[in-house]
């Protein structure tokens, strides 16, 4: 039985890995749409991301290389091309339109609409046989869908066209966590560390996305004053500034989740995640002038009562089959990457 030193200790480094977390997770999303106001470019702004998050995850694993003494793990062409390229895609078209969004709609909306991944999450988890049909999944998705129709009834900031953005993004997040579970859970591609997956995942991410960037921001982006046509260097000195500092964020997102996991258990993960979406909600209510009605909190309420069903639900079924962990990558749905690990992978990313 512990005693009740080690159990203050290990609850305070869970509160304070959580709050890691939390600083993040909520920062990159409020940084981003404030970094939005004025640089209106979130794809070029996301493949500036991708290469930070590619360097950062270049040098950790050079760094776990020389303190364990082995070498990482490398795919070959053949089987990184057709196993990491559809999740590198969605994952791409996931974090790419999530940041479009923001030129349109507000942080509460757009917090809203991304929790209903879950339902597309359930869905494709169901067509990979992930997961097992069950009854009390049409209620989860009543209540998700209800809850995300009653939060954007007559709200005074909706956006159609960002709605969509989110909504697809959302869509496609269901197929990326989805072939992100599949793709960690093989065990002969050696990719269960989320720093080798994330190292693997951004050069692909690039190129998918690179396409979409040269059709809708190219010409706009290389005659911008804030980059290639600046006047000041201060101007392009700040301009990369800003955007490498959300690159850190979103690097340290995927490192903070892998710590609390790690440390903690998935389950913590997606709990911590809900009172997240409240602090976001608040913090968007009070400081970025988000209007929220009766009803959109209402809404907001149902929905959240939904996400915490199906957590209990995999709480449950987990626990009947003896395996009491959740399987990360169905319950977290709107940040970069994450994944359980073995007590060797843990030991060598916690160094």
């Amino acid at each position: 039985m512990a005693c009740p030193t080690q159990f203050i200790c290990k609850a305070l480094r869970s509160v304070g890995l959580v709050l890691f977390y939390y600083v993040f997770s909520i920062g990159i999303t409020f940084y981003n749409k404030w970094l939005m106001k004025d640089f209106h470019f979130p794809l070029f702004m996301t493949l500036v991301h991708l290469v930070i998050i590619f360097c950062f995850s270049t040098l950790t694993r050079f760094a776990m290389q020389c303190w364990m003494g082995k070498p990482r793990v490398t795919l070959p062409w053949k089987v990184y091309l057709s196993k990491v390229a559809p999740t590198a895609l969605a994952t791409a078209l996931d974090i790419g339109l999530s940041n479009w969004s923001f030129l349109f709609i507000t942080i509460s909306l757009y917090t809203m609409t991304k929790s209903s991944a879950v339902l597309f999450i359930l869905f494709f988890s169901l067509v990979f046989k992930l997961e097992e049909p069950n009854p009390f999944l049409i209620l989860v998705v009543l209540l998700i869908t209800s809850g995300l129709f009653m939060f954007t009834l007559k709200s005074t900031q909706f956006n159609l066209e960002g709605f969509i953005m989110v909504l697809l993004a959302s869509f496609i997040g269901g197929i990326r966590w989805t072939l992100t579970q599949v793709l960690m859970q093989k065990a002969e591609l050696g990719l269960q560390n989320p720093i080798d997956t994330m190292y693997h995942l951004q050069p692909l991410m690039f190129l998918g996305l690179f396409p979409l960037f040269l059709l809708n921001e190219g010409l706009s982006v290389s005659t911008t004053e804030k980059l290639f046509r600046v006047s000041e260097l201060s101007h392009l000195l700040y301009s990369l500034l800003t955007l490498s500092v959300g690159g850190m964020l979103a690097f340290g997102l995927g490192f903070s989740e892998f710590l609390l996991v790690s440390r903690t258990s998935s389950l913590t993960l997606s709990i911590a995640g809900i009172f997240k979406e409240v602090c976001t909600l608040l913090l968007a209510v009070e400081f970025m002038g988000d209007k929220m009605s009766t009803v959109n909190w209402l809404g907001f309420a149902v929905c959240l009562s939904g996400i915490s069903l199906h957590i209990g639900l995999k709480t449950y079924y987990n626990k009947v089959r003896d395996n009491p962990d959740l399987e990360l990558p169905l319950l977290q749905t709107k940040d970069y990457y994450c994944g359980d690990t073995n007590d060797e992978e843990e030991h060598e990313i916690l160094y």
